[in-house]
Order: C-alpha cells, then structure tokens, then sequence
C-alpha cells in the first residue's frame, strides 16, 4: 500500500507527466467519442493505474484507495475522459467483484480486467428502482444446476461496452432475498438494448433478461449478499468524487489561464473582482473536497472499506464543488467556454451527471443526516 506522502506526491507527478505527454493531445477528440476508448485502456494498464484499489492476495496491485484517487486525478489532469477508464479499472463494479469473487472467478475475469482487455459494468438500476434499490424485480429462480434470470436494468454505465455485467437481483423475497451474479454479453437470453446517449455524451444500454441461464458459478453474492454489495458501494462513490474534483479543476485551470490573458477593456479579466470572486469561491469548494476526499480514502486504506458517513460527505463535497468549478469556468470563459471546441463544456456536462449517478446529492444529504442525528429515517411512505 502506497501510504508514504512522498512516495505518493512522486507517483502524482509521474502520472501526470505521463498523461500530459501520452494522453492530452487527443483529449478533446476521446472526451467526444461516445465509445470506450480499449486502446487507451490498455495503455493505462501497462502504466500500471488498473488494481491498484484491489488488495495484492485478490490479484490486484494492493496499492490501495488513496492511490487509485491519486491516479485517477492524475490521469485527468491531461484527459479528463481517460479518467473515466482509472475509475472502471479500480472503482465500482470491479472492486466488488474482486472482493466477493470466488478464486474460479477471479481467474476467469481478473486479467482480462487489468490488462485492459476486458471491461465490466453494473446492472442495478430498473424502471422502477434507482435510489430505491431494493424495490428491484429482476430475479433469479433456481433450475437444475443454475438459475434463471428474468427483468430490465437500465441507466449502466459502460453497458453499451461490456463483455460482462455484474448484475443485482433477487433470489428470494426482501433486502435478504438480494444478491448478484456474472452474466457474459454472450450468454443466451440476454439481450443488449439500443443504445441511448446521455447529457455528457456517453451511450448506455438497457439489459433484457428473459428466461437467460446462468449456472452456480456465475452467482457472486446469494441471498443475504446486498449490504455486502451496498458497502462495496461505498469504495464506488470514492472514484465518482475523485473525478469529479478533478474534472472541476481540469475547467477551472483552464478557465484561470483565459482569464489571466483575455483583456477586456484594457485589461486582463482577472482584474475584475466579480471573477476574482467566483475563482476564489470554486478554488475554497475544490480544495474542501478533496480533503474530506482524502480522509475517507486513507480511512478506508486503513480500515478495509471506507464509511458510508465519510463517502457520503465526500461524495456531496465533490460532486457539488466540480459542477461549480466548471459552471464558473463556463461563465468565465463565455462563448469560448460554451463551445465544444474546448473541453470545458463537456467538463460542465459531466460534472453535472455525476450529482445523479452513484447516489443523488439529496439521498446523500439524507445520509450525512443519520450520522448527524444518529438515527435512521425511512424515506418509505408511512
């Protein structure tokens, strides 16, 4: 595990220079493409940035959290898209699997994950539950040696690329009947939807399961495995933040060298004080949320899993000061800001997506909430 701050500062500063030599010039072009970029996948991998979250006795680099943060913070310094592939080769579904996967699994799926080769995504969401996850109907009955699987997920990242989906359903009635299993993109009743594109650009697929077999091998977590996965989903919310602190700064940096060298006038725009204001407000909310970042990565390194308390504030902090960070670049920059022959705009638009994606910015404040009062509240109708 990487814990030393000067080991850590001087990996910082690698990856960067990698990712401004390797990885800037086709930034805006790869930020632009709706696909998943598998050449830049592999690239990163023999960089050394896939596992790093995943311990060493799982098959990953045993870094830890607070590394893959730093990674994926680097990466998007240059690229602020090639982000997006630290976070799948470290963060969300793949760190679950890693961590409740059979040694069979892992061997069958694990390389391929880390080499760039292969790429995985999430089924969890459905029509009818997002936030409530636990109101899910996708369902696995038992068959022979197997299960059958039956149901829709939707709004997946990645699902429009993957060769394998880690999907949650239930074996059997309430939050005890939850678990997950591995379906391949292959496998006979399953059935990849047509592509629809969100805000930012990327496509996502909806997943149609009728009468689709899958035998005891592929199940990861029977019954009785959601909270596991829900704590696992805690780790998930720590590669969302990082990247959206770090998308933030990428507008923000950008927009500081306009506003030092655009002259309006007579003089350079960073002589205003309305735009020293909003500059000096984003750079408070960016450097707040990267230090309650950082907390809950470093806990989580020393603790196993980060706290649902601490990801959640981290996760608030971030998602909201990215969005900020770019509305003001946005607004700084003005038409030059707005078009889509920089990035800033596109970094608006994804800083946006992630005040929804991984747990809303109110379910958040719901969360922070319990720890504050130290109670639970039910948001079920009475």
């Amino acid at each position: 595990m990487i814990d030393d701050p000067e080991v850590l500062a001087e990996f910082r500063t690698a990856t960067e220079a990698f990712a401004a030599d390797q990885l800037a010039p086709d930034a805006l072009s790869r930020a632009h493409s709706p696909d998943y970029e598998r050449d830049t996948a592999r690239l990163l991998a023999k960089q050394g940035l896939l596992g790093l979250s995943i311990p060493e006795e799982l098959g990953g680099q045993g870094a830890g959290l607070l590394a893959a943060v730093t990674a994926i913070q680097a990466v998007a310094s240059g690229c602020p898209r090639s982000g997006d592939i630290v976070q799948a080769g470290n963060f969300g579904p793949i760190r679950t699997f890693a961590q409740y996967a059979s040694a069979d699994q892992r061997a069958k799926y694990l390389p391929g994950l880390l080499s760039g080769d292969l790429l995985i995504a999430l089924g969890m969401s459905e029509p009818e539950a997002g936030s409530a996850a636990t109101e899910m109907t996708t369902s696995a009955t038992r068959r022979g040696d197997g299960w059958v699987v039956n149901g829709t997920k939707v709004f997946s990242t990645h699902s429009a690329d993957a060769d394998v989906y880690l999907v949650y359903l239930r074996f059997g009635p309430g939050v005890g009947g939850i678990g997950s299993v591995l379906i391949d993109r292959d496998t006979p009743g399953l059935t990849v939807g047509p592509p629809s594109r969100y805000m930012n650009g990327e496509h996502w697929c909806p997943l149609y399961f009728e009468d689709c077999f899958i035998p005891d091998a592929q199940v990861l977590l029977g019954e009785g495995g959601f909270k596991k996965q829900i704590s696992g989903f805690n780790v998930e919310r720590l590669g969302n933040s990082a990247r959206s602190i770090a998308v933030g700064r990428y507008a923000f940096d950008r927009a500081k060298e306009y506003v030092l060298t655009r002259e309006q006038f007579g003089r350079p725009l960073a002589e205003f004080q309305g735009l020293q204001w909003m500059f000096a407000d984003a750079a408070v909310k960016l450097e707040s949320a990267q230090l309650l970042l950082e907390r809950a990565a470093r806990n989580g390194d020393r603790d196993g899993l980060p706290t649902a308390g601490e990801t959640a504030m981290a996760k608030l902090a971030a998602n909201q000061a990215g969005f900020f960070a770019a509305d003001v670049a946005v607004q700084a920059m003005g038409a030059t800001g707005f078009g889509e022959e920089t990035l800033v705009e596109y970094c608006f638009r994804r800083t946006r997506g992630w005040m929804i994606a991984g747990g809303s910015v109110e379910v958040l404040k719901n969360r922070i909430a319990e720890d504050v009062f130290g109670r639970r509240f039910s948001q079920r109708a009475r």
